[in-house]
């Protein structure tokens, strides 16, 4: 994505989108885009949600369990 966004705008931005397609009257070609768009991002977010659940797994392999839940 060109412009990076947050998981939280992309999240909102994708929900609009999934209600515009579900009321069913968009023109076929409109559609055909926003599911585009909305397949772009979720691939956006479920790439943010894999990064942080690498730097989970880093942070506990680096820091041990015990550590990580005194913080």
């Amino acid at each position: 994505m060109s412009n990076e966004k947050t998981f939280d705008e992309a999240i909102k931005e994708l929900e609009t989108i999934v209600q515009k397609l579900e009321q069913g009257d968009v023109p076929l070609e409109e559609a055909l885009d926003q599911f585009q768009e909305g397949i772009k991002l979720s691939r956006h977010c479920k790439s943010i949600v894999e990064n942080a659940e690498k730097t989970v797994t880093t942070m506990v392999n680096e820091n041990g369990t015990e550590e990580l839940l005194e913080d």
